[in-house]
């Protein structure tokens, strides 16, 4: 039986912006660039903990997580780390002091750049931890080996496909989907579930959408702010209706990227806006605004946040899961047979309250015969027309 899950202790310390320094930026240079905040908040009590930073492009900023797992036998299990500032380091070393030495980082993807480019900086500063990757591991434009990506050689190893194999695996399963051929690379992610606390760790299966901006976006509100904005040269007021409508903004550009209720401005009455915005600074993009919302947008995100169900997020189902359907229903399958009662995630909400069916449930797109909530056919329009072109350009290969 688990734990009570508890949100309530929540860790940040904003007394130095020194702290919140990453200097690698460069190899990933999306926001916020050289300054993360990273915000520490105990899930379960003296049992697992999840790390949480930001990242985004124009502004569309949404959680990047790691979690830390107590584990019976002592010491600690990262799975998916952030990148290791000094903030995110003195709260992990606050951890190592009272529960013991980091054993096991996990790499828990291969094709996302923006989980695997900290794991060697992070396995740097815990010289003792072994760093366990999953299979299929591939680089782009070179395949690189796994040492020349910054991981250390001598302490690196593949996954292997029994996790009793493991030196964790009294405690923790897991289970490998893929690879999944993309032509250009592959696609794999491991599920771990921590079987003494019911947790299932994800990266990118499964999400959900918070009606609340999550904390670690409002440690800076001005992205939240800045899409909530009407018209270019509208002054936001910081109030928490504004967070909330600029976070649901933000949501919807997060996953559709170009929604249904969102129209795009030409260049001309783009700059034209921008001459009379309050603030033209870089900051502001020099008052370049170049969207106008739908009177009805709201009621595009209430059919994406479903009450903060579990879903898939629409990139996965219109360009990835669908190249693969029984692989990753196989995979769905075996990790329904596993006893967990919520979900943390690497991105949006965690943890997520969700039984193995719920979990099932969130694949029936790839199943004819299944029913469910379907993402709306107007919002994924932009991703068919994505996933044309790629097929067409045999990046993509054909579903």
């Amino acid at each position: 039986m688990s734990q009570p899950i508890n949100s309530s202790k929540i860790t940040s310390d904003a007394s130095h912006a020194h702290d919140w320094t990453w200097h690698l930026w460069p190899l990933v240079p999306i926001y916020p660039y050289g300054k993360r905040r990273t915000l520490r908040i105990e899930v379960l009590n003296d049992r697992i903990w999840t790390f949480d930073q930001v990242q985004g492009i124009f502004y569309v900023v949404v959680p990047i997580r790691m979690t830390v797992v107590r584990l019976d036998a002592g010491g600690l299990l990262v799975y998916a780390p952030v990148a290791p500032t000094p903030e995110c380091l003195r709260l992990m070393q606050e951890l190592v002091d009272k529960y013991g030495a980091v054993r096991y980082i996990i790499l828990p993807t291969v094709s996302g750049i923006e989980h695997k480019v900290f794991v060697g900086p992070f396995a740097r500063h815990f010289p003792t931890a072994q760093v366990y990757v999953s299979p299929h591991q591939w680089s782009f434009p070179l395949n690189l080996p796994l040492s020349w990506l910054g991981l250390p050689p001598d302490r690196t190893h593949i996954l292997p496909a029994d996790s009793r194999q493991t030196p964790f695996g009294d405690e923790i399963d897991y289970a490998v989907l893929g690879a999944i051929n993309l032509n250009v690379g592959a696609f794999a992610e491991v599920a771990m579930v921590h079987r003494p606390t019911h947790t299932l760790l994800l990266t990118d299966m499964i999400v959900s959408v918070p009606e609340e901006p999550p904390a670690i976006v409002q440690l800076d509100p001005y992205p939240l702010l800045f899409h909530a904005k009407d018209h270019a040269s509208e002054v936001v007021a910081d109030t928490p209706a504004n967070r909330r409508k600029g976070w649901h903004r933000i949501s919807l550009f997060a996953f559709y990227f170009r929604p249904s209720v969102l129209d795009t401005l030409d260049l001309g009455q783009t700059v034209l806006n921008a001459l009379k915005a309050v603030d033209r600074s870089r900051k502001a993009y020099f008052g370049l605004y170049p969207f106008r919302w739908q009177p009805n947008w709201h009621y595009a995100f209430q059919a994406l946040c479903g009450h903060s169900r579990p879903f898939v997020a629409p990139v996965l189902q219109q360009l990835i899961l669908n190249r693969a359907p029984q692989t990753t229903l196989a995979w769905v399958d075996r990790v329904a047979q596993w006893e967990f009662n919520h979900i943390i995630p690497c991105h949006f909400m965690a943890p997520i309250p969700a039984s193995p069916r719920q979990f099932r449930q969130a694949f029936a797109f790839l199943d004819p015969q299944a029913t469910g909530d379907r993402l709306p056919d107007a919002d994924v329009q932009l991703l068919r027309e994505l996933e044309a072109g790629l097929v067409q350009r045999k990046i993509l290969p054909p579903v």
